[in-house]
């Protein structure tokens, strides 16, 4: 235990679940608010994702679909596994 930190049972570390979840649909929010949904098909180290057949939602709204999308890590909010 360094730093008051208790590891969790069964808790894993984000590249570890990243690398889980590739080939699977997830959501990604920006800092801006806006939302793709998509099949997760690579993210590196600097969390720069790629993403195919995916939707673009601002504000709730879809705006648009992509075939494979790029995303800038800076600008990443979040990466949520979809069920």
């Amino acid at each position: 235990m360094e730093n008051g930190n208790v590891p969790q049972e069964g808790a894993t570390d984000p590249s570890s679940f990243l690398s889980d979840i590739i080939g699977n649909p997830v959501t990604v929010k920006l800092n801006s608010g806006v939302v793709y949904k998509g099949e997760l098909q690579s993210v590196d180290g600097y969390m720069n994702i790629a993403l195919e057949k995916t939707e673009e939602y601002v504000n709730g709204a879809k705006r648009r679909s992509y075939g494979d999308t790029f995303v800038r890590g800076n600008n990443v909010m979040y990466i949520s596994a979809d069920s």
